[in-house]
């Protein structure tokens, strides 16, 4: 078993299972991660197309134009790690790990974590094993086993900010946004993995929080 530690911010949301989407974004504003691996920008959950599952999405590596996500990689130190509290006590009970290796995302989970907190230890055997979609690739590799199903690769940032408006906003040149704004995202993309759960899995019926966090190997 392999020990992490955690290199950069926490991004957290809570959802209801009955459905709804929550996201929470941070693209690139920690200085000590940025233009790395670890640098998370977005985090997703949400009810998928059966109703009986949940989606968790975590974009990584920001702003990366065309022509540098050509080359761009997941780092097989860095743990991609979604934790999951569904007790209320803002401690996590499970975790959904993705660790790279060889072309390949790895998950392990939904499970229960050896520890809780900034360290991490990969628990387990992975459930799934996925092959990094490539860039140029017209149709995403997914795969499945267990009723889980899993994808990595690059794609278009999802995340829409006008973040030209919101500089006036706070400069004072500015009373709110306008509508429709300007995607100051637009044109970039991010390293994406997608998990899809069945909610039987996350041992509860009611209010679940989730936050994203990424660490690499001590």
């Amino acid at each position: 078993m392999k020990k992490t530690k955690l290199i950069v911010a926490i991004v957290s949301v809570a959802l209801i299972l009955s459905g709804g989407i929550l996201w929470a974004s941070d693209h690139a504003d920690a200085p000590n991660v940025k233009t790395k691996s670890t640098d998370i920008t977005d985090l997703y959950v949400f009810q998928g197309a059966d109703v009986n599952n949940l989606v968790f999405v975590g974009n990584v590596q920001g702003l990366m134009s065309p022509v540098t996500t050509q080359t761009a990689a997941f780092d097989e130190n860095t743990m991609i790690e979604f934790k999951i509290d569904n007790s209320g006590d803002h401690v996590e009970d499970l975790v959904i790990q993705c660790v790279y290796k060889g072309g390949k995302m790895y998950i392990y989970g939904p499970v229960k974590p050896g520890t809780t907190g900034l360290s991490s230890t990969v628990m387990g055997t992975a459930i799934v094993a996925v092959a990094v979609t490539p860039y140029t690739a017209t149709t995403p590799i997914i795969a499945s086993a267990y009723g889980i199903t899993a994808f990595a690769g690059p794609r278009d940032d999802p995340f829409f900010f006008d973040l030209d408006q919101f500089h006036k906003i706070t400069g004072g040149t500015a009373t709110g946004f306008v509508d429709p704004g300007t995607d100051t995202f637009k044109g970039t993309n991010v390293m994406s993995v997608v998990v899809e759960v069945p909610k039987s899995l996350l041992n509860s019926t009611g209010k679940i929080d989730v936050w994203l966090q990424t660490k690499q190997k001590v």
